[in-house]
């Protein structure tokens, strides 16, 4: 049985800390997970992968820990450059357990596929007959082989809408509505885009100009909510010498404050979003997804109402709990793909358990709204610059070529001075190295 709950697993070596996921992982074993981390992708498999390839470039793969999700424990890879992500998501996911965890829920794997149909003379006709041939054109997509088909996907719906202004005047666009199961789908969309398109033109008698799938996937949503008793929230700061306490209400009533800021604020929703993507994004890079397809799709839905917005939501129950839900467009595979190639990322699919894209979904989307949560505690206590600019210390450390022990010693120093600069830094580095 897996647990993510591992006490101090900060204070150990890398090799203790590989050591300890595999002990608490009941899928992989220590030499698997070394296998995919040390080795990872080849440069013969990434010559074939994007064009004009000149070698690798690597990122910090963390763990993500103490998730709990539909009553599932999970060990959750983080791919991020950025410091205090992965230890504000998981000490939220732990305050999250005293609730009873993460319950996430996903609809089918609906895909959306646009046509793009020009030179109409009588777009209202062309529109009527194309609905009057769903079933005929739905039946002919399915008839191609298709791998999604075998898993039992396949095109479900043709929807037709006519664009009455536009730069270059009225067009009609026809959206296939396909099942994609376990893939992302993407290359499974454009193709049966392009399948259509010639008895699309014949029906019309216009001309079908782009033929692809939409970044937009309101019609494949996964949301989490979770509950947070308010005592698991209070919490004593600590600042030089100078401590305060914070109740469990305080910090409640604080985080909801703060995302009502976000709710009513397109300034504020775009910073606020942006955290709940540092969660989403770190885990959908783990497994080889498409980041940039998930942010755009998440924006997108962000403003769906016409004005851009928060993508959660956090309110306080009858009880007094702290309240949080997410809800997202979330195309993710767990077939085909960089997620088929990448040893690494196939590590991380092994490591969550996950049997399904949907599952997959869930997980991501739980840790997005655990780091939202992380970064609202922040804001709405302490502030946001003192646990990541402690992290921060130590990679300006690194830069002023600061190694081993004394990359530790001079951001500690930093921090207390509260003065985090390159040039500090060399000075420590300068002045611990000759025993001053």
């Amino acid at each position: 049985m897996t647990t993510s709950r591992i006490s101090g697993f900060y204070n150990l070596n890398l090799d203790e800390r590989r050591a300890k996921i595999a002990e608490s992982s009941s899928l992989l074993d220590l030499s698997m997970l070394d296998s995919a981390l040390t080795t990872g992708l080849s440069l013969e498999n990434a010559l074939h992968m994007v064009e004009n390839v000149i070698g690798l470039y690597a990122l910090p793969l963390g763990i993500g820990l103490n998730f709990q999700i539909n009553g599932r424990d999970v060990l959750v890879p983080m791919v991020i450059e950025e410091p205090s992500v992965v230890a504000g998501a998981s000490f939220m996911a732990k305050l999250a357990r005293a609730g009873g965890g993460f319950i996430a829920e996903s609809t089918e794997p609906l895909m959306i596929g646009q046509l793009q149909v020009l030179d109409i003379d009588n777009l209202y006709e062309a529109k009527e007959k194309v609905l009057a041939n769903k079933n005929d054109l739905i039946k002919y997509i399915d008839a191609f082989p298709s791998s999604i088909k075998k898993l039992g996907g396949g095109a479900r719906d043709i929807e037709v809408k006519i664009i009455e202004d536009s730069p270059i005047g009225k067009f009609l666009v026809v959206h296939l509505i396909y099942d994609v199961r376990d893939a992302m789908g993407a290359n499974a969309i454009n193709t049966a885009c392009e399948q259509l398109a010639p008895r699309v033109e014949a029906l019309t008698g216009g001309k079908v100009h782009l033929k692809i799938l939409s970044n937009l996937t309101d019609r494949r949503v996964t949301k989490s909510k979770c509950l947070i008793p308010a005592k698991e929230l209070a919490f004593t700061a600590q600042s030089g010498s100078e401590t305060r306490e914070f109740t469990g209400e305080e910090v409640r009533d604080g985080i909801i404050a703060a995302y009502a800021f976000a709710a009513v604020d397109p300034y504020r929703a775009t910073t606020h979003n942006k955290g709940i993507m540092n969660g989403v994004d770190a885990v959908v890079i783990a497994t080889g997804n498409d980041w940039r397809a998930i942010e755009a799709g998440a924006h997108a839905y962000a403003a769906r109402s016409g004005k851009y917005t928060s993508l959660s939501t956090w309110s306080k129950d009858d009880e007094g709990n702290l309240v949080g839900a997410l809800e997202m467009p979330m195309a993710v595979g767990i077939v085909g793909g960089a997620t088929k190639v990448h040893p690494a990322a196939q590590m991380a699919i092994q490591l969550m358990e996950v049997k399904s894209a949907n599952e997959l979904a869930e997980i991501i989307v739980s840790v997005g709204l655990a780091q939202n949560m992380a970064a609202l505690r922040a804001l709405a206590t302490e502030g946001i610059q003192r646990g990541h600019m402690s992290l921060h210390a130590r990679q300006i450390a690194i830069s002023a070529g600061a190694s081993g022990d004394l990359i530790e010693k001079v951001a500690s120093q930093m921090v207390l001075e509260k003065n985090i600069r390159l040039e500090r830094a060399n000075e420590l580095v300068k002045k611990l190295e000759s025993g001053e």
